[in-house]
C-alpha cells in the first residue's frame, strides 16, 4: 500500500515462485526485484543483499498436547507427522539439516509453497506445521499456537536480488527500503556497480 502510494502511476504485479524461478525472472527481466530464502546469494548474473532475518516457528491446534509446552524439541516433533515447506522453499534445507544433525528422521506428511496450506492442513488435524515465523502474525491466527524454532533450527536470511547491470527505477530503490531500512540506493547502486560484492546481517 506504502508504494502504490508513492508511485500511483506504477503497475506493480507479484509474481510466486521457487528461488530458481524467480531468479529466471530477473534474468528474464519478467521481474525487477526478487526476494527470497533460498539460493538467492549463488546465481550468475544477480546482485544479492541480505534483508532481514526470521526464524521457523512450530504451529499447533490449540487443544494439541506440545501446545502446553514451552520449550519443544526436535526430538518431540520427529515422532509427529509433519508438515512444512518443499525443499526449494522457505528456509525447508535448514529443517532437514537441523534433523539429520540430530540423526532425526522427521515424519513430513505434507509439503506446501505456502504457509497457508500448511496452517489449513494444521487445523484438519493433519499434523503439526513449521512455517516461517512471519507467517502467524495475523488475527486470524489466534486459534493456532506457535513456539519458537530458532534455537532449534537457526537464523534465517531473506535476500533480495537484482540483475547485475540492470537499470533500477526509484520505486524498486523504494520497495527495497521497504522492506528493511537497511537497504538504501545508495548501498544498492554501489552492489548494482560492483563496488561492494555484498554484505552481511
Amino acid at each position: 500500500a506504502l508504494l502504490r502510494k508513492r508511485f500511483p502511476k506504477v503497475n506493480i504485479s507479484l509474481h510466486q515462485g521457487s528461488p530458481v524461478q524467480v531468479s529466471q525472472m530477473l534474468i528474464d527481466e519478467v521481474a525487477d526485484i526478487a526476494v527470497a530464502t533460498e539460493s538467492l546469494a549463488d546465481v550468475d548474473g544477480l546482485v544479492s543483499l541480505p534483508c532481514y532475518e526470521w526464524h521457523h516457528v512450530v504451529v499447533l491446534p490449540a487443544g494439541h498436547p506440545l501446545a502446553q509446552v514451552e520449550r519443544i524439541t526436535l526430538e518431540d516433533l520427529a515422532h509427529l507427522p509433519l508438515i512444512t515447506y518443499h525443499p526449494s522453499f522457505t528456509g525447508r534445507t535448514r529443517i532437514d539439516q537441523a534433523f539429520a544433525l540430530r540423526h532425526l528422521r522427521p515424519n513430513i506428511v505434507l509439503e506446501a509453497i505456502d504457509s497457508d496450506v500448511i496452517k489449513t492442513y494444521v487445523r484438519l488435524g493433519w499434523g503439526v506445521g513449521i512455517v516461517a515465523e512471519m507467517a502467524v502474525k495475523d488475527a486470524r491466527d489466534a486459534d493456532l499456537v506457535a513456539r519458537p524454532l530458532g534455537k532449534l533450527l537457526g537464523q534465517n536470511v531473506a535476500r533480495i536480488a537484482l540483475k547485475r547491470g540492470a537499470y533500477l527505477r526509484d520505486f524498486v530503490y523504494h520497495f527495497a527500503s521497504l522492506l528493511s531500512d537497511r537497504l538504501d540506493k545508495e548501498l544498492i547502486l554501489k552492489a548494482m556497480s560492483g563496488h561492494v560484492a555484498d554484505y552481511e546481517l
